[in-house]
């Protein structure tokens, strides 16, 4: 008699489990915009649910997979919901779900070319459209990691070996107080002090700012001190800046500086005439990172590190397995022409993060993303023109790829009034009321709210209704405020002013 392989269930019950978890799925994303943006959950909740002991015996797939779907899956943000303008949303798409069921079956992994060929290939040619679309040059290349941390990283670690190779001695790095925390994490894990970054206050418009970089480079280079590295961004979290990149590279070509530009939010913009416009220079940059989990509507993860001299690397994380490998990875030593992608990151072992994206862009075409990707800066400039044009919101900064940060400021506020505060209350107000999601900011020292519009499921109804619902509830914590105002007034006095 047969007996069937262990961890193997028979072909008919995978097939029902398969088919009802595509039904879910379809189920979530065809009606995601009609539940809750947010469903909030204490920790004490979901244990009850959810602390089990480890099972001994199975139990039915469909409803383990209906269990998930119905209880533990839906409990966040809902970052596709049309109307949730907190973080960086992300609206996923049908076929990248697909893909990544696809790349899971098949255990692709796309690090050496004799273990996975065909994903390898896969990866390269999404590598090379993701290039075109952004208009880089073709000697860029790189590979798909996690998200813009690990990219960042990646390319960080790369610039370090290249600049300084094993010498950290005084070395310095440059970004502006608008750049991403996980690039100071990088430079942490990559063996630089905390004194060794430089962080630099911006200019007006919140992006960093070539002369006074210029200026600090020559007198730390004065002090004994070797400058490396600068790190622009394309599309701060805060506001969506985009740091000028062509000045910037000018001054890193004078000083013999490596110019790496963190495009997680905002590179993929450079798909569009309007976004590409906004970051001349981008080819001059040495290494560019991007998350296609962001405004390519992909699901998480999925990042991208590019070097203009991918070979750098190569050089960075193939050597060491030279000093430890005792033969076990012989076999599959690349020839060169059939490469090994794990030579290229701190992964040897890699999921197939490109097929998601390869799929999408097959599915629709890439006119379909440059069109979602222009509605999102669309959005944003509309959400900006609907603040300005309100009595009781005014603009914190310029808009931003994507992004728009304003204030709620009632009418006949008094003066002296502690609008951080105001600002505050109203975002957790928001929050609480569950119709629509948006965070706060700082911005110049001011505590502001914040939007980001880069969602394709988005429309202008959703961002008006938003802004609505945003003023009604500042006015509701603005009442309250006042009442409490009164209230001491009364207890104490003139003393509360």
């Amino acid at each position: 008699m047969l007996t069937r392989p262990p961890l193997t269930l028979p072909a008919d019950q995978m097939r029902a489990a398969g088919g009802r978890a595509i039904e879910l799925i379809v189920e979530r994303m065809s009606e995601g915009a009609l539940g809750p943006v947010l469903v909030r959950r204490s920790r004490d909740d979901l244990e009850q649910n959810w602390d089990e002991p480890i099972p001994e015996h199975g139990e039915d797939l469909v409803g383990l997979v209906e269990r998930l779907a119905v209880d533990a899956l839906p409990s966040g943000m809902h970052s596709d919901h049309p109307r949730c303008f907190a973080f960086v949303p992300t609206s996923g798409n049908y076929p990248a779900v697909l893909a990544d069921a696809l790349a899971a079956a098949f255990l692709s992994v796309p690090g050496a070319w004799l273990v996975g060929s065909g994903p390898t290939q896969l990866e390269l040619v999404t590598l090379r459209w993701l290039r075109e679309l952004l208009g880089l040059d073709g000697c860029f290349g790189g590979l798909f990691v996690s998200g813009g941390s690990m990219a960042n990283l990646t390319a960080l670690v790369a610039a370090r070996d290249s600049m300084l190779g094993g010498d950290l001695t005084a070395a310095r790095a440059y970004c502006s107080t608008q750049a991403h925390p996980s690039i100071a994490r990088a430079l942490h894990i990559a063996g630089l002090k905390r004194e060794q970054l430089v962080v630099l206050p911006p200019d007006d418009r919140l992006r960093l700012d070539p002369a006074r970089l210029a200026e600090r480079i020559r007198q730390d280079s004065d002090d004994g001190g070797r400058p490396f590295l600068v790190v622009a961004t394309i599309g701060t979290t805060g506001t969506g800046a985009v740091d000028p990149i062509e000045e910037l590279a000018d001054v890193c070509g004078r000083e013999g500086l490596w110019l790496h530009a963190d495009g997680a939010l905002g590179a993929a913009a450079a798909a569009t005439d309007r976004g590409r416009r906004t970051m001349a220079g981008l080819n001059r940059v040495d290494s560019l990172t991007l998350d296609p989990h962001k405004w390519l509507f992909q699901p998480y993860e999925l990042g991208c590190v590019l070097l203009r001299r991918p070979e750098q690397l190569k050089d960075t994380f193939a050597m060491a397995r030279h000093f430890l490998d005792s033969g076990y990875l012989a076999v599959s030593e690349s020839n060169g022409r059939e490469p090994n992608l794990s030579d290229y990151g701190p992964q040897q072992t890699r999921g197939l993060r490109a097929l998601k994206l390869w799929l999408s862009l097959k599915t629709f075409g890439a006119k379909a993303f440059r069109d979602a990707i222009d509605q999102g800066i669309t959005l944003a400039e509309h959400a900006a023109a609907f603040i300005a044009d309100h009595p009781e919101l005014e603009p914190a900064s310029e808009t931003g790829l994507g992004v728009v940060t304003f204030r709620y400021r009632p009418v006949g506020v008094a003066p002296g009034t502690d609008l951080d505060s105001v600002q505050a209350a109203l975002a957790r107000t928001v929050l609480h009321a569950g119709f629509a999601m948006i965070t706060t900011t700082v911005v110049r020292g001011e505590t502001v709210l914040r939007m980001c519009t880069i969602n394709p499921r988005t429309s202008v109804r959703h961002v008006d209704d938003t802004l609505d619902h945003v003023v009604e509830c500042g006015r509701a914590v603005s009442a309250h405020n006042d009442r409490w105002t009164a209230k001491a007034r009364d207890r104490d006095g003139d003393a509360l002013v």
